[in-house]
């Protein structure tokens, strides 16, 4: 599965872009054997850049099985990120600084998925 967004999906954020402020809810399964070692060094390397972008961590923890939904979906973590606005998210992670350190996020990651939600 893949780790990081195509352009398509990119697209499509942009133009389902509400024009207010983003909490993206990242799902997280780690690889064996180092891949949350190297997903938490990304993190670290990582926070400079949600600080430039304005960015808030709401919530960092484990997950835990599902009480609802499938038993196979299990995932390891799950962050919200707060952002001001989707172009803050696009900025930061196309960014060239930030673009050099996502190998860490991608070689730490067997599976994730990043849920952009917007206020109702």
């Amino acid at each position: 599965m893949p780790v990081d967004p195509t352009p398509e999906q990119v697209s499509r954020l942009v133009q389902e872009d509400t024009g207010g402020p983003v909490v993206m809810l990242n799902l997280l399964s780690y690889k064996p054997d180092g891949g949350r070692e190297s997903y938490e060094a990304y993190g670290a390397k990582a926070l400079p850049f949600l600080q430039e972008a304005g960015a808030e961590i709401l919530f960092a923890g484990e997950a835990a099985s599902p009480l609802i939904g499938e038993e196979s979906a299990n995932w390891d973590s799950v962050i919200l990120v707060r952002y001001p606005s989707v172009q803050a998210f696009l900025d930061m992670v196309t960014s060239e600084d930030y673009q050099a350190i996502t190998h860490l996020r991608t070689e730490g990651l067997d599976r994730a998925e990043l849920h952009p939600l917007s206020a109702a």
